[in-house]
C-alpha cells in the first residue's frame, strides 16, 4: 500500500498531540462552544421580553443540530497551515455553523419545507398558536415573519463569534474580506436556484445550469470557503489555498449530488425531510436535469405533470419520478458525477502531499471528512 493510499484509509490514528484527530472529537467541542454561545445570547434576547421565549428555545434548538462539517474544514485549514489546535480557532470555526443554521433556516422559508431532521421547520415552529382572532393564514404568515428574522440574527452572530474568537485581530483581518465573498456566492446560488426553478423549464437543456447552482448554493460555503478562512486565519501561501480550491470544489460539488439523490432516494427517516420536497418544489437539481435530457417526450411531459402537482398522490408520484430516474439513466449518471469528483478531490490532496504543499496529518483529515461528506444516509 502507498503512503497516498494509506492516508485515504481514514483520520485518527495520531497521537494526543493531534488532537482532535477525530471528526467526533472536533463536533464535540463546536457543539459546545455553540451551545454556550446559544444560551447566553437568547438569554439576552428573552431578558428584553418574556414574549420572545419561543423565539429564543427556536434558536437554541436551530444551533443545536449539525454535522459540523463546515467547521471541521475551517478547523483543518488552520492546521493544514501549520497552526497548533486551541478553542479560539474552534470557536472561529464554529462560526461557519451559523452561516449554515441562517441558510438552512431561509432555504426552508423559501422551499416551505415542514421538517428538517425528523422536526417542524423554523417557521413552522414558530407559528403562533391558533386562536379565535388568528387564522391559519396568519398564523404561517407571522410563523415565516419570525423565522426570517431568526435567520437573520443567525447571520449576525455567525459574525459576533468570529470576531470574538479570541485569536488576534491581524488573524481576523486576514480572513475577513472572504466573508464577503462566501455571502455574496451563497446568496447568488440561492438567487439562481429560485430563478431557475420551473416545472416546464423551457430553458437550455443539460446538467451545466444546475451544477452552478450547486457550486454557488453549497460546494463553495460548504467546503471550499471555510478551508480558505481557516487557512487565511493560520497565514497560509497563496499555493495552499489553492489545493483546498481543487479539493473543495468537487468535493462540496459531489456533497450536493448525494444530498439530491437522498433527497429522492433516501428513507425519510435517516434524511429527516420528505421524499417529496424537490419534486414539489421543482428543483432544479442536476438530477432533474439529467432526466429530462434523457426522457421520452411522454416522460417530459409526464414529469411536468408530476412536478406541477397533478392528481397523483405522493406515494404514486414519488414512485413514478423514481422510475423515471432509474430508466433515463439519471440516478447512475448523478453517482458517475460524484464519484469523478471525489476521485479529483482525493487527487488533489495526494498530490499536494506529495508535493509537500500539505502536512501529512491534515491530508489524512481531509481524505476522512470527504468520506464523511460522500459515504452517508442523511
Amino acid at each position: 500500500m502507498t503512503a497516498t493510499a494509506a492516508l485515504r484509509g481514514g483520520i485518527g490514528r495520531q497521537g494526543p498531540d493531534a488532537l482532535p484527530v477525530t471528526l467526533g472529537a472536533l463536533k464535540a467541542r463546536v457543539d459546545h462552544e455553540l451551545g454556550e454561545f446559544a444560551r447566553s445570547e437568547t438569554a439576552l434576547l428573552e431578558a428584553i421580553d418574556p414574549d420572545l421565549k419561543p423565539v429564543g428555545e427556536q434558536l437554541r434548538a436551530i444551533v443545536g443540530r449539525g454535522k459540523r462539517l463546515r467547521a471541521a474544514f475551517c478547523y483543518w485549514g488552520w492546521r493544514a497551515a501549520g497552526r497548533d489546535d486551541g478553542d479560539d480557532i474552534v470557536r472561529a470555526a464554529a462560526a461557519m455553523e451559523l452561516v449554515h443554521a441562517a441558510a438552512v433556516v431561509h432555504d426552508d422559508i423559501i422551499d416551505r419545507s415542514a421538517v428538517r431532521h425528523g422536526r417542524p421547520t423554523a417557521h413552522r415552529a414558530l407559528a403562533p398558536p391558533r386562536t379565535g382572532r388568528t387564522g391559519g393564514a396568519g398564523r404561517s404568515s407571522a410563523g415565516r415573519a419570525l423565522a426570517l428574522l431568526t435567520g437573520d440574527l443567525l447571520i449576525s452572530w455567525s459574525g459576533q463569534l468570529f470576531t470574538g474568537c479570541g485569536l488576534p485581530s491581524a488573524y481576523l483581518n486576514r480572513a475577513r474580506p472572504l466573508w464577503a465573498t462566501l455571502a455574496r456566492e451563497l446568496v447568488a446560488g440561492e438567487c439562481l436556484e429560485v430563478l431557475r426553478t420551473a416545472p416546464d423549464a423551457d430553458g437550455p437543456a443539460g446538467a451545466d445550469r444546475s451544477l452552478q447552482i450547486v457550486r454557488y448554493k453549497t460546494a463553495k460555503y460548504t467546503v471550499e470557503h471555510p478551508l480558505h478562512i481557516g487557512a487565511l486565519l493560520g497565514g497560509a501561501p497563496p499555493a495552499l489555498l489553492d489545493v483546498f480550491s481543487a479539493y473543495g470544489v468537487p468535493l462540496g460539488e459531489a456533497f450536493q449530488l448525494r444530498d439530491d439523490l437522498l433527497g429522492v432516494f433516501g428513507a425519510p427517516d435517516a434524511t429527516g425531510k420528505s421524499n417529496l420536497d424537490d419534486i414539489t418544489g421543482a428543483k432544479p437539481t442536476v438530477l432533474l436535469a439529467l432526466m429530462r435530457q434523457a426522457a421520452t417526450d411522454s416522460e417530459r411531459r409526464e414529469l411536468h405533470t408530476l412536478l406541477e402537482g397533478g392528481p397523483a398522490a405522493g406515494t404514486e408520484r414519488l414512485g413514478r419520478f423514481r422510475e423515471i430516474a432509474e430508466r433515463t439513466g439519471a440516478r447512475r449518471g448523478v453517482e458517475t458525477l460524484i464519484a469523478a469528483r471525489a476521485e479529483t478531490a482525493a487527487g488533489a490532496v495526494d498530490a499536494a502531499l506529495l508535493a509537500g504543499r500539505l502536512p501529512p496529518r491534515a491530508a489524512e483529515a481531509l481524505h476522512g471528512l470527504a468520506r464523511h461528506c460522500l459515504a452517508r444516509e442523511r
